[in-house]
């Protein structure tokens, strides 16, 4: 006997063929990060796989959100660091600096 049902990739394929036209419409630099967020969907098909409760698209959007959450993480991290070392070369002082 046959699978009954497709595999969340082949539903996950079809989910992004079906937004081929609205890809299509979209100016270049929003096409790439509509790409991206699908690749970042793509990353969690075997975690969506246990999602049986869920719309298919929903985890889809959900993984997508979950990565962009990440990154924003991670950005934040950086910009805390980037600070920490501004505030920590401004308490040091002018170490550097000669006085002409």
């Amino acid at each position: 006997m046959g699978r009954t049902l497709p595999s969340i990739t082949q539903v996950f394929l079809e989910e992004q063929g079906s937004f081929a036209r609205f890809r299509r419409a979209l100016r270049r630099s929003d096409q790439v990060a509509l790409d991206d967020l699908f690749a970042a969907a793509r990353q969690h098909l075997a975690a969506a796989a246990y999602a049986a409760h869920a719309l298919p698209f929903e985890t889809f959007l959900l993984s997508m959100l979950l990565e962009e959450h990440k990154e924003v993480i991670r950005l934040r991290r950086l910009v805390e660091e980037l600070l920490a070392q501004k505030e920590k070369r401004l308490l040091e002082g002018p170490h550097d600096r000669q006085d002409v």
